[in-house]
């Protein structure tokens, strides 16, 4: 019995946190993308005014990327990464794809790469409740410890947004 409960700590503590949260219900995953909508605009105010690609600068921090794949009335789906400088190319890390319910007040991941790549979640089907708890609740703490550092996607006058992308940035590494 210990063996197995030691075993299962070890699981728990392998990842980003985000192992130790057990699935919930509809319900419960509702009230994440709720709370990861709310991170969201503390991160973004105003997610209609963010240029198609965004940088925030925190000094002795890494650059957050965010680039805006798509945006309508409704919705706006965007890319949330930062970038490392690995041998002669960019890693990004965490790769982090999502949408944004505007008239729901929800965040959803779409899909997500973590750990250096070697977990990839591209098209998540509808019923995969534990990948999704996994992805969100990562979210959820990621931007927490955005905003806890400063990260931020305003303009002002004395701080413009930069207008580059994550893409523009692997392809002048090549």
């Amino acid at each position: 019995m210990h063996l197995k409960s030691t075993a299962t700590a070890s699981r728990l503590r392998a990842g980003y946190g985000c192992e130790d949260v057990a699935p919930g219900g509809f319900v419960s995953l509702m009230d994440l993308y709720e709370h990861n909508y709310m991170r969201l605009r503390r991160l973004i105010p105003d997610v209609a005014v963010l240029p198609e690609n965004a940088v925030s600068d925190v000094p002795g921090c890494l650059s957050l990327f965010a680039d805006v794949i798509d945006h309508t009335d409704f919705t706006t789906t965007l890319r949330l990464t930062y970038h490392f400088h690995e041998d002669d190319s960019v890693v990004l890390e965490p790769d982090i794809t999502l949408r944004i319910y505007h008239d729901a007040h929800q965040a959803e991941v779409l899909t997500g790469h973590l750990k250096h790549g070697r977990l990839h979640y591209d098209h998540i089907p509808e019923e995969t409740m534990a990948i999704k708890w996994k992805l969100n609740r990562f979210l959820y703490k990621w931007l927490g410890f955005c905003l806890h550092l400063g990260h931020t996607f305003t303009a002002t006058a004395d701080r413009p947004m930069p207008e580059h992308s994550v893409d523009e940035l692997l392809r002048e590494e090549k």
